[in-house]
């Protein structure tokens, strides 16, 4: 069953047309889910941008301690934090223009998916962009 954060056009719109992507909570570990995303992401043409307290550089790109250090676009803020702490980044994303704003699979925050997209910024919430493209690429 689809729910509102899961709209197939806004995760097709983020997945297609969106190449930058902020990815919260990434670090250099390769045995967190969030570098293995952003791995997959780069093997799909986008740019990952680490954003973590400790801006370290990830997989050749230099890391940013928060989204408003990024001197740069973001078109998606990609986020690996709990449902609890996630909200803030949202609205830090629409804050700094992003486009797009990802919560990865479990992460939901039905609040901050509606101040977001009352914005006009698309978001999608409790999915993956691996289970998405593989859903995709099965089809």
């Amino acid at each position: 069953m689809s729910t509102p954060w899961q709209n197939p056009d806004a995760v097709s719109s983020i997945l297609d047309d969106l190449d930058t992507w902020a990815i919260v909570g990434l670090s250099g570990n390769p045995d967190r889910t969030a570098y293995r995303i952003a791995e997959l992401l780069q093997r799909r043409g986008k740019r990952i941008v680490p954003i973590h307290p400790d801006a370290p550089t990830v997989l050749g790109e230099q890391g940013y301690a928060t989204l408003a250090d990024v001197p740069f676009t973001i078109d998606v803020v990609d986020v690996f934090r709990k449902s609890e702490a996630a909200g803030e980044f949202a609205d830090q994303a629409v804050e700094v223009g992003a486009k797009g704003v990802w919560f990865q699979l479990g992460v939901i925050d039905e609040a901050a998916f509606q101040r977001t997209t009352a914005t006009g910024v698309a978001m999608v919430m409790d999915t993956c962009p691996a289970i998405e493209w593989g859903a995709r690429d099965s089809g």
